[in-house]
């Protein structure tokens, strides 16, 4: 057998990289304008009768009906007259009204949500945009927070990182004290209900401020920057969900000490599992350091984990999901999000499933796929509305108001 040879390069210097760097971010401007072209930007998809009838849980005589009263919008006919077609924020106005019982009550705050896992490719951006998605249809509004320097969940927001975000517009300033409030870096989307603290490559500067302001401020305590700084906006949303970066860093610390709850996407398959392992005994290590030692202490209102990107067609992962069933129990949610063909077109056009209007492949493999999704939400909200219930008996993070308060 001939040994195959790569042919001989030259050493490659700070300056290739550079450059190497710069064509990267120019072919990604070509690549978004294409995909989202002729503006080069999002807009959120437009609904049907049959589908507003779906998410609404009724029969679509029932939302004709509704119409006939006026008071709800009415959406108009397409181009062709064919059918009727509503907008995602007419689609949002009629789930609040529908489901007025399940929205966030007086007296509650925003529900703060980390989505976490120790490696990449798991599926937790993905994850953290569906979650957001699916929850404002549902008629909630919610805040996404991207606290990775990649930036992958800004830039299925269609933004793009590098070239689009400065540092103004993520959570920097709050890492190196200049802002005491994230609601500077705060901007809409092109998701109506979906608000976007952004990130870039810049935000990697925080894993530096962090360390430093906690070396040279007396009584500084650098884990609580994110959660005291999305203070000031907990009464105007109803949920806020974090990304964060797939490492155990001062962010991801920041994101889960801010959090009633964590969400694990976690693939059925060995490295997932053992790497997962490893990330809860590091997170257990660093709060007892943090906190225990202090004499303090942090709960949290549910941590469920999410069996993602699971192949039917894999027989090591049955053996696996038992492995994940046995160390996680009642913390494994019973619905499994399964790896299919509609979750790589939607991102290879930097978006997700709920992005997509009209699939052009199996309509069974869409409706698979999104059931599981739809599904995963509906667990999500029982959850949500659960926390909102022990906030109003007075109940936050698992300690009264007066005690969470104390602790600032």
């Amino acid at each position: 057998m001939t040994q195959p040879i790569l042919p001989h390069t030259k050493p490659i210097s700070l300056a290739d990289i550079t450059s190497q760097a710069e064509r990267a971010v120019a072919m990604m401007e070509q690549i978004r304008a294409a995909m989202l072209a002729p503006t080069a930007r999002k807009f959120a998809p437009t609904f049907s009768l049959t589908q507003l009838a779906s998410m609404l849980d009724v029969e679509k005589g029932s939302v004709s009906h509704r119409m006939g009263k006026g008071d709800l919008p009415a959406g108009r006919l397409n181009a062709s007259g064919s059918r009727r077609e509503f907008t995602l924020a007419e689609v949002r106005t009629w789930a609040r009204e529908y489901r007025k019982d399940k929205m966030r009550p007086a007296g509650a705050e925003a529900v703060t949500i980390s989505i976490g896992n120790f490696k990449g490719g798991v599926s937790k951006t993905t994850t953290a945009v569906t979650l957001a998605q699916g929850l404002s249809l549902l008629g909630h509004r919610v805040l996404v927070i991207d606290t990775d320097p990649q930036g992958s969940l800004t830039t299925l927001f269609g933004i793009l990182p590098d070239t689009e975000v400065d540092e103004s517009q993520t959570i920097l300033p709050l890492a190196m004290g200049h802002e005491t409030s994230i609601r500077y870096a705060i901007r809409p989307t092109y998701w109506d209900g979906i608000d976007l603290v952004s990130a870039a490559p810049v935000l990697f500067g925080a894993e530096f401020a962090l360390p430093a302001r906690q070396t040279q401020e007396p009584g500084f305590e650098f884990w609580r920057v994110l959660d005291l700084g999305i203070d000031d906006v907990r009464g105007e949303y109803d949920v806020i969900v974090i990304d964060t970066p797939p490492a155990l860093s001062y962010t991801t610390i920041n994101a889960f000490m801010a959090s009633d709850g964590i969400i694990m996407p976690l693939p059925p398959n060995a490295l997932d599992f053992a790497s997962a392992s490893q990330f809860w005994s590091l997170f257990a290590d660093l709060a007892n350091e943090l906190l225990t030692k202090r004499g303090l202490d942090k709960t949290f209102d549910f941590i469920h984990v999410l069996l993602a990107r699971v192949d039917a067609a894999d027989a090591a992962s049955t053996v696996i999901r038992q492995w994940i069933g046995q160390t996680y129990a009642e913390k494994v949610l019973p619905v499994e999000i399964p790896k299919t063909a509609v979750t790589g077109v939607a991102s290879a056009e930097f978006g997700t499933l709920y992005d997509v209007s009209k699939y052009d492949g199996s309509a069974r493999t869409f409706k698979r796929a999104r059931d599981a999704y739809d599904s995963f939400v509906g667990y999500i909200e029982s959850s949500i509305r659960a926390v909102w219930v022990r906030q109003r008996s007075g109940v936050l993070n698992g300690s009264t108001p007066e005690a969470k308060e104390s602790k600032r």
